[in-house]
């Protein structure tokens, strides 16, 4: 099910670097250290956002990425 407040998701199983870009900011964030079970199971989510609130915010290190 698509989300209201994940734009868009990518994932890079070598780095374990889960890429999103929220809609309220446009901003892109790269969380790190996320498992591959960890992103299969938020892209098999009924509910993305509350997902993240739950299962990833708060629990990886992040960094905003500037536009480029």
């Amino acid at each position: 099910m698509p989300s209201t407040s994940i734009r868009k998701t990518e994932y890079d199983p070598q780095t374990k670097v889960l890429s999103m870009w929220f809609v309220a900011s446009g901003k892109r964030y790269d969380y790190e250290a996320v498992a591959p079970e960890t992103y299969a199971a938020f892209r098999n989510a009924f509910v993305k956002g509350r997902f993240f609130s739950d299962h990833i915010r708060d629990r990886f290190g992040y960094r905003l990425i500037a536009d480029a």
